[in-house]
């Protein structure tokens, strides 16, 4: 159930039944005046008793427990409330913190549904998703005077290490990673993950999602990382990992232009149809429609950064944007 790390710091390990994301890694720091709680697993039954038992076994006392979270998603985020009496803080990136004020006004979850409505993704299908959609369940129940915004380079000062805020923009708008500079220690989130390829999906207000995560994952290879502490499953090489990231969605840029090139006038929703994914299905038709609605968020973040980049161009036409290559393209 638990791990320790260093002297000071524990892993909490959080299934995540049905979810191909497996599990979710909560860390436990030790600190003088107060503990330190980074990551907490979906407002379930079953990461709430997986939690609440990690901490039961390091002896976390509640009323010096304070929450880090690294980024705004339900499987981090949403027993925050629930771990933290009412007069200890939940930090939290700034931006991410004005989205997750803008997800309980139901305005973030609309405009990237009419987004996806926009880009070819069937209504029946999108209809289907809201109807099964228990989200509302699962996250945060209400947000509270607890929560705070910190900004890049806040720092953190714990009884044996010191925590350095980095903002890493992409697979959120505000995503954080968490450096110890003592002891070469980076808490990546899903910044960087070893065993999965981080979820880069197009955010209303943000031109280029990936272009931020590529551009922040190429700025984080200045650290000297001795030990990477992931949000899901394993650790690895930290820079070796980044440099496959980048690697990774160079091949999927390049894959998505050919298809536009081979293709001139798709929709984003036909274009992920015609991408390469890993998973156990025959073919598109076949996704369930959660996976279609993630993929399609995937594909349009790359959409966006070769349109950004001018390799491709999109047209508004019946009602649809529709993809084309530059005259000038080359593959």
């Amino acid at each position: 159930m638990t791990e320790q790390i260093t002297e000071s710091i524990y892993r909490i390990m959080i299934p995540l039944t049905n979810s191909p994301l497996k599990e979710l890694n909560s860390y436990f720091i030790r600190g003088s005046s107060y503990d330190l709680l980074v990551d907490t697993g979906y407002r379930t039954q079953e990461c709430r008793e997986a939690l609440q038992a990690g901490l039961e076994e390091l002896g976390s006392d509640p009323a010096r427990r304070n929450v880090l979270l690294t980024h705004l998603h339900t499987d981090h985020t949403a027993l925050a409330t629930e771990v933290t009496p009412a007069d200890r803080t939940i930090w939290i990136g700034e931006t991410d913190l004005e989205w997750l004020k803008k997800k309980f006004e139901c305005m973030g979850q609309n405009v990237f549904f009419q987004r996806l409505l926009e880009e070819g993704f069937p209504p029946s299908v999108k209809d289907a998703l809201v109807k099964a959609d228990d989200s509302a369940n699962a996250m945060i129940p209400k947000m509270t005077t607890q929560f705070c915004g910190v900004r890049n380079g806040y720092r953190f000062q714990l009884e044996m290490i010191t925590l350095e805020v980095i903002e890493v923009p992409g697979h959120t708008p505000g995503n954080l990673m968490l450096w110890v500079p003592e002891e070469r220690i980076m808490f990546t989130g899903d910044h960087v993950l070893f065993d999965i390829s981080p979820n880069i999906i197009t955010w209303d207000g943000m031109e280029d999602s990936l272009g931020s995560y590529l551009t922040s994952l190429r700025e984080c290879r200045k650290y000297d990382v001795r030990l990477a502490l992931p949000g899901h499953r394993n650790s690895g090489n930290y820079l070796q990992r980044i440099g496959e990231l980048l690697a990774h969605h160079g091949q999927r840029l390049d894959e998505i232009q050919e298809i536009v090139w081979k293709n001139p006038g798709r929709t984003a929703y036909e274009i992920t149809g015609c991408m390469t994914w890993r998973i156990r299905a025959r073919n598109w038709e076949e996704f369930p429609n959660s996976q279609k609605w993630f993929a399609t968020g995937e594909c349009l973040a790359h959409l966006d950064h070769l349109v950004c980049q001018k390799r491709i161009k999109k047209e508004w036409s019946g009602h649809l944007w529709r993809y084309f290559p530059h005259q000038d393209d080359r593959i």
